[in-house]
């Protein structure tokens, strides 16, 4: 047997797997690193997050990044070398990381590698019939597994794709291994560049879970900031949004676009909710908004988008509570605009759960990393695929 896949085989075997997840998103405002500790797969799954930290992006990195994100046309020779060097900057933060850690890499078992989406088309986004849905992240693992010297598993969304789904939101999975609850109607929200919700009834199994993407969650304000704003990445603690007013008949051009009445479950990216789906709206709305005022339009617009998916999908009669994560719980007024708009639902950090709200999204990486080695094919509700499935392609080390 290959040294490799012995080694893989005994990870596989072992009773706990110390893993890193990793988290780049649509922000694009640095690397999520999550150090775990996974014992067992499936329903007896037990994570303890060991580590934690967020590696910021420099100016340069997101400049590189920014000529091949979400667009159209781009340099297929800048996208051929983003990928190898993404991979070789994500190992750079790894080892980083575990040097300030103190510990070394021979005692990680596996990486579980996101990558960084460029573009993601679902079927919904594209006229074109001969293609179905499609998404791409970049960031060799085999540069950052050779680099790190430990094993990687990565490229979790085609999967998702290949069984039937769009290639998102795949937290649904981590949602309910890790926060399923036997008398508790939870919805965990998370809100990123995009937002998105699982929905987890009471005592439920895995076919009975909802989760889909609501709209925008930062994407819009943030890109909105970075070209209105100077030298600002984002609206720290809704300062901007504060000083302005919500325009109501520009937040009705927004909401009224198709993407809000098409069916769960559903994905969407920053292809669709950019800068110019912001012109588009003010040309239609005959008039141009106040930096300030389109901000806190932008606002409200992501609060009221996240409560009316919510509201369609679970019924009104059920009480449950909102278990929110991602970068959008840290603006005051983003979450007033939350709850004002679901004034009868509990809103609390998921750190009420014992998950840290920031490390997330890396732990279900990581957590699907697991499955992937150690776990059994999972069928999510709500069609998110058309059947069980685990996720990741492995790259092996030297």
């Amino acid at each position: 047997m290959h040294t490799n896949i012995s080694q893989l085989y005994q990870i596989a075997q072992k009773p706990t797997r110390r893993i890193i997840g990793l988290m780049s998103g649509t922000s694009m405002d640095g690397l999520d690193i999550a150090l775990c500790a996974i014992s067992g797969s499936g329903m007896q799954t037990k994570v303890v997050l060991e580590q934690f930290m967020t590696v910021p992006y420099t100016a340069n990195f997101k400049d590189k990044l920014l000529t091949v994100f979400s667009k159209d046309t781009i340099s297929l020779a800048q996208l051929c070398m983003l990928h190898p060097w993404i991979g070789l900057e994500h190992a750079t933060c790894i080892n980083q990381a575990l040097t300030q850690w103190k510990i070394v890499s021979k005692d990680v078992d596996l990486i579980a590698s996101h990558g960084q989406t460029v573009y993601h088309a679902p079927k919904s986004l594209h006229p074109d019939d001969a293609f179905g849905s499609a998404t791409l992240q970049i960031g060799e693992a085999d540069h950052l597994s050779v680099a790190t010297g430990i094993i990687t598993i990565s490229d979790f969304r085609q999967k998702h794709i290949a069984a039937g789904g769009e290639g998102a939101p795949l937290a649904v999975y981590g949602d309910y291994l890790l926060c399923h609850h036997p008398t508790e109607n939870r919805v965990l929200l998370n809100i990123g560049g995009i937002a998105n919700f699982t929905y987890l009834p009471a005592a439920c199994s895995i076919d009975q879970v909802f989760s889909t993407d609501t709209g925008p969650g930062n994407t819009l304000m943030d890109a909105y900031i970075r070209k209105c704003f100077n030298d600002l990445a984002y609206d720290q603690n809704g300062d901007i949004a504060k000083t302005g007013r919500m325009d109501e008949e520009l937040l009705m051009v927004f909401k009224n676009h198709a993407f809000f009445n098409s069916k769960f479950p559903k994905t969407i990216g920053p292809e669709l909710f950019n800068l110019e789906f912001i012109v588009a709206a003010q040309i239609a709305l005959g008039k141009t908004i106040l930096p300030n005022d389109l901000i806190a339009t932008l606002n409200r617009f992501t609060a009221e988008t996240i409560a009316e998916a919510i509201q369609k999908f679970v019924p009104s009669s059920t009480h449950y509570t909102i278990y929110i994560s991602g970068g959008g719980m840290h603006n005051p007024v983003l979450m007033e605009n939350l709850h004002a708009v679901l004034p009868n639902v509990p809103i609390q950090s998921s750190n009420e759960i014992g998950i840290m709200p920031d490390a997330k999204e890396a732990i279900l990486f990581a957590l699907l990393a697991n499955e992937a080695v150690a776990g059994t094919p999972l069928l999510a509700g709500g069609n998110a695929t058309k059947m069980a499935t685990t996720f990741g392609k492995i790259s092996f080390p030297l």
